[in-house]
C-alpha cells in the first residue's frame, strides 16, 4: 500500500473514530490515529527516508503539537474554525503524550515489516530500495 493510501485510510479511520466513540476510548483511538497518520505523511514527504528518521519525526511533530496546547493558541484557532480542533487539538493531555508515542511504535514496526517482506520477495528485491518506507 502506497503511503498516500494509508493516510487517506488512517484519515478515514479517524473521523469514523470520531464520529462514533466518545470518552477515553474515543480519545486514545484518535489520538492514536493521529499519530499513525502523522508518521505516515512524513513517509510520503520523504520516501527516502530511513524509518527511524520517520519515527523520531513523527513522535516530535506529535509532541511539538501537544506542547502548542499550553499556549491556548490551538484552541482559539479552533473556536473560530472548529475543524482546527482535529489538526491542532484544544488542550494539553499528558495521555495524550504517551499514546503518540505507542502509536508512532507500531506504525514504525507495521513500516519495518512490510519493508522486510518487500526486500525478502526475490522478484522484488533486485528494484527495491530496503531504506524507502512502505507508508
Amino acid at each position: 500500500m502506497g503511503c498516500a493510501a494509508a493516510a487517506a485510510g488512517v484519515i478515514g479511520a479517524g473521523l469514523f473514530v470520531h464520529g462514533l466513540a466518545e470518552g477515553p476510548a474515543g480519545d486514545i483511538a484518535g489520538d492514536g490515529l493521529y499519530a499513525v497518520l502523522i508518521y505516515a505523511l512524513i513517509a510520503c514527504a520523504l520516501p527516502r527516508a530511513r524509518s527511524v528518521a520517520i519515527t523520531v519525526s513523527a513522535a516530535l511533530v506529535c509532541a511539538a503539537v501537544e506542547f502548542a496546547q499550553l499556549t491556548g493558541i490551538p484552541h482559539a484557532l479552533g473556536q473560530a474554525f472548529p475543524p482546527v480542533h482535529l489538526v491542532l487539538g484544544s488542550g494539553f493531555d499528558p495521555r495524550d503524550l504517551v499514546v503518540y508515542l505507542c502509536a508512532v511504535a507500531v506504525a514504525a514496526a507495521l513500516d519495518a515489516g512490510v519493508r522486510s517482506r518487500w526486500t525478502a520477495r526475490p522478484e522484488k528485491a533486485e528494484g527495491a530500495l530496503p531504506e524507502e518506507s512502505a507508508f
